[in-house]
């Protein structure tokens, strides 16, 4: 278990407040979309909205205990969780190219973000209060506030950190083919009405848990080369990370 201190302690309610943020503007991303497509199933039970009382309330046990518990059960210190938004099945088989479109509006969210976590970090370097790490040994110190920099900027660069790579890790997991991850939805908008109502219809789809277990097992290795690929392109053309 890591050691708890005030410092500890004021990353994780930063790590939490990214995470629900996070979470929250992916799962209202998906409910959005499902409105939009004529599913409102997920708006009137308030997940189209920032608000993450009605996430929480559908997911108390992803949204709240299993992230904390990860913080301070991990190391270095890391959230996981999760959260969902309901649809209408039967909407989504006689629409398939709505839900892959609704199902692809959570990771886009997640990379909306991450975006805009990369251009604050890009502009905080270019007015000299963040600076790129020569190496990066924990997720939340991907850019450092410089030494003359105050603490406002510290936490700052430290909840940027965290909204980028988090945020990162969410978009590019989520789009892996596997059920129940939006990628295996996602999918379908290649296909034709048909082939994706079979697709969506198939024992594949029944993985469940297993199919999570298989895709954390594969994007181990994706990450391995997303990670560093991303901050390169972060910090180019100024540092390289292996």
């Amino acid at each position: 278990m890591n050691a708890i201190n005030p410092q500890f302690l004021v990353m994780g309610v930063i790590w939490y407040v990214v995470f629900l943020f996070s979470t929250v503007c992916h799962e209202g991303a998906h409910a959005l979309a499902g409105k939009l497509g004529g599913d409102p199933t997920a708006f009137h039970g308030g997940q189209a909205s920032l608000n993450p009382l009605p996430h929480i309330r559908r997911e108390l046990f992803g949204t709240v205990i299993v992230p904390i518990a990860s913080y301070f059960l991990t190391r270095p210190p890391w959230m996981i969780g999760w959260a969902s938004a309901p649809y209408d099945p039967v909407w989504a088989q006689r629409y398939p190219r709505r839900a892959a479109w609704m199902a692809l509006a959570g990771p886009a969210a997640n990379f909306v973000l991450m975006i805009a976590a990369a251009i604050a970090i890009r502009v905080g370097v270019a007015m000299q209060a963040f600076r790129a790490p020569e190496s990066v040994s924990s997720y939340a110190q991907i850019t450092q506030a410089t030494n003359t920099a105050s603490s406002a900027a510290q936490l700052a660069a430290a909840a940027l950190s965290i909204l980028f790579v988090l945020n990162l890790l969410l978009g590019t997991f989520n789009l892996l083919p596997f059920p129940p991850l939006d990628g295996h939805n996602g999918v379908t908008v290649l296909m034709s009405q048909n082939t994706a109502r079979r697709f969506m219809a198939s024992t594949f789809s029944g993985l469940g848990f297993a199919g999570l277990l298989i895709a954390w097992f594969v994007y181990g290795k994706i990450f391995a080369f997303v990670y560093p690929l991303a901050l390169n392109l972060l910090y180019y053309p100024s540092v390289h990370y292996h």
